[in-house]
C-alpha cells in the first residue's frame, strides 16, 4: 500500500500550461515563494507555466511531521499532483536544489529537467562533528534571542556578491525575515543530513548546474564537480554573482535559464 502524500504546500503561479513542461521554482533555506516573483513573471510572459512553493513549514505551507528530504520530496510530489503538472523542470536554489535531487531519486516520473543553482549533492564534509558545529553556529543567534530579521541583516550581505544592489539585498532580507524560527530550525536540521551523491550518475534528464562567481556557500568548484558527475549536464557561472544569484541578478539569471530551456524544451516540444 502506497504511503499517503503529505499536505499540499502553499504556492504561487503564473502563466498557463502548454506543450512545454511547467517550471517549478524551489527556494533555499532563507527564501520564500515570492522571492521568485521576477522569474515567474518573466517566464509567464515567454509562454511558460511557472510556479513556486513555500517549502513545508514556511509561509502558508503546513509543517510536516518529520522534515527530512524524503518528506520534502513527497510534499513536492503532492504539489505537482494537485496542480496537474505532468512534466516539470525543477529549478532549485541552494537547499531547493537538494530537494530537486531528492525528488529525482524518489519521484522521477514527472521530472523533465533539473536546474541546480548554488547547490551541492551533499552537505559539508560528511563528518558528524562538522554537522554538529555548523548547526550550533547557525542556531546560536536564535538561542540568544535574535529574530530572523536580525539574522538576515547579518547573513544576507555576506552571501551576496560585491556588486549586489541595496534593493536586491533588501528583498532577500525580507524573505528570510518572514520565516518562523521553527521553520528555519527544522530546515537547518534537515540540511545537515542531506546526501545524494549516488543519485548524480542516474540523472537522465537535461540538467544545468549554475554557480555564482563569488559564491562562498556553494563555490563554483563544487558546482562544476557536481556537473561533471551528471551525464550530459551543462555548467554555467554567473560573473559577479554570489550565492543569492536570482535576487542579485534576476535578468542574468533568467537569461541563463532561458538559454538552457530553449535548447532542450523548444516551443514545439510535445508532452
Amino acid at each position: 500500500m502506497a504511503t499517503p502524500l503529505p499536505p499540499v504546500p502553499a504556492f504561487i503561479e503564473s502563466g498557463v500550461a502548454g506543450s512545454r513542461p511547467s517550471l517549478v521554482f524551489l527556494h533555499g533555506i532563507g527564501g520564500r515563494s515570492w522571492g521568485w516573483q521576477d522569474q515567474l513573471d518573466h517566464f509567464a510572459a515567454q509562454g511558460w507555466h511557472a510556479l513556486a512553493w513555500d517549502m513545508p513549514g514556511y509561509g502558508d505551507s503546513p509543517p510536516i511531521d518529520s522534515l527530512d528530504f524524503d518528506h520534502l520530496a513527497d510534499a513536492l510530489e503532492a504539489l505537482l499532483a494537485r496542480t496537474r503538472v505532468v512534466r516539470a523542470v525543477l529549478v532549485g536554489h541552494s537547499l531547493g536544489g537538494m530537494v530537486a535531487l531528492q525528488a529525482w531519486a524518489r519521484h522521477p516520473q514527472r521530472i523533465a529537467g533539473l536546474v541546480l543553482a548554488g547547490s551541492s549533492p551533499a552537505f559539508g564534509h560528511g563528518s558528524g562533528d562538522f554537522q554538529t558545529r555548523f548547526l550550533a553556529d547557525r542556531l546560536a543567534p536564535l538561542e540568544a534571542g535574535q529574530t530572523l530579521a536580525d539574522i538576515a541583516t547579518r547573513l544576507i550581505p555576506a552571501m551576496a556578491g560585491p556588486g549586489a544592489s541595496p534593493e536586491a539585498l533588501a528583498r532577500a532580507r525580507a524573505c528570510m525575515a518572514s520565516i518562523t524560527p521553527a521553520g528555519y530550525r527544522a530546515a537547518l536540521q534537515a540540511l545537515v543530513r542531506f546526501e545524494q551523491r549516488a543519485a548524480l550518475p542516474t540523472i537522465s534528464v537535461p540538467t544545468l548546474c549554475l554557480a555564482g562567481e563569488h559564491d562562498r556557500t556553494a563555490a563554483p568548484a563544487i558546482v562544476r564537480r557536481m556537473a561533471g558527475k551528471i551525464p550530459g549536464a551543462a555548467y554555467a557561472e554567473m560573473p559577479g554573482a554570489g550565492h543569492l544569484m536570482n535576487f542579485e541578478q534576476p535578468e542574468a539569471f533568467a537569461a541563463v535559464l532561458s538559454a538552457f530551456l530553449d535548447t532542450h524544451f523548444p516551443p514545439e516540444t510535445q508532452p
